[in-house]
């Protein structure tokens, strides 16, 4: 699925009460952190997708977005923004913002504009240039503020915007890149999925920088594309 056909349109996807009712299902599964809940009722996620897939925008599921890459499921991208808002560096800032964002793998551009509306700047980087050319239209498409795309290798980070008050990777590999913890502020938050040799398959890995070290703890099972190096 490389080609995009048109926007959508006469499918009622641009009612707010669709977002509404995707927001109260992501509540019922447990996220109630509500700078997320809000970033999800403003985006209209339906506009990332291809518009034959544009029906099942709103449902809790997976979606391809061609060079098999897939946007995630709403509940799995609520769990992890909700979790970096866990931290209490972001609750500090008392704005209901999350600072300066580092995301790893753009994708269609989605998770990047719910970010934007819940930080004061977002450097998103995206290694297959199709996809950072889509991000780009999608995110010019509904005027996306403070948002940043970057073209390059997402496991060597962006450097030059470090340090970041967030990091959130949309792709999983077996270990965290060094460049990922080095660039993570003190008092910063990373979330991750990362391959759990105990199951074989992923969890949200967290980690936490402190004063003194990193503090990493284990959260869901997941299910995200590889990270990968390289640009395509």
């Amino acid at each position: 699925m490389g080609a995009r056909t048109g926007a959508p349109a006469g499918l009622g996807m641009d009612s707010a009460a669709v977002r509404s009712r995707m927001v109260a299902r992501i509540r019922r599964e447990g996220v109630t952190c509500e700078p997320v809940l809000c970033a999800f009722a403003q985006v209209p996620r339906h506009l990332f997708v291809d518009s034959a897939l544009a029906t099942q925008a709103y449902e809790d599921t997976s979606l391809p977005i061609g060079w098999e890459q897939t946007i995630s499921k709403p509940s799995v991208v609520a769990r992890m923004l909700a979790l970096l808002f866990d931290t209490p560096h972001a609750r500090q800032r008392g704005d209901g913002r999350l600072g300066r964002v580092l995301e790893i793998g753009t994708g269609c551009g989605y998770q990047a504009a719910l970010l934007s509306l819940m930080s004061t700047r977002v450097i998103s980087v995206e290694r297959l240039r199709p996809l950072h050319e889509r991000a780009r239209e999608n995110l010019a498409a509904i005027g996306v503020p403070h948002v940043r795309l970057v073209f390059g290798d997402g496991r060597v980070g962006h450097a030059p915007n470090a340090p970041y008050d967030v990091i959130v990777s949309a792709a999983g590999g077996d270990a965290l890149p060094d460049a990922w913890l080095e660039q993570l502020a003190v008092g910063g938050r990373l979330v991750a999925p990362m391959h759990d040799a105990s199951t074989g398959g992923q969890v949200l890995m967290v980690v936490d920088r402190q004063a003194d070290g990193y503090r990493r703890t284990v959260h869901d099972a997941v299910h995200f594309v590889p990270l990968k190096s390289g640009t395509v």
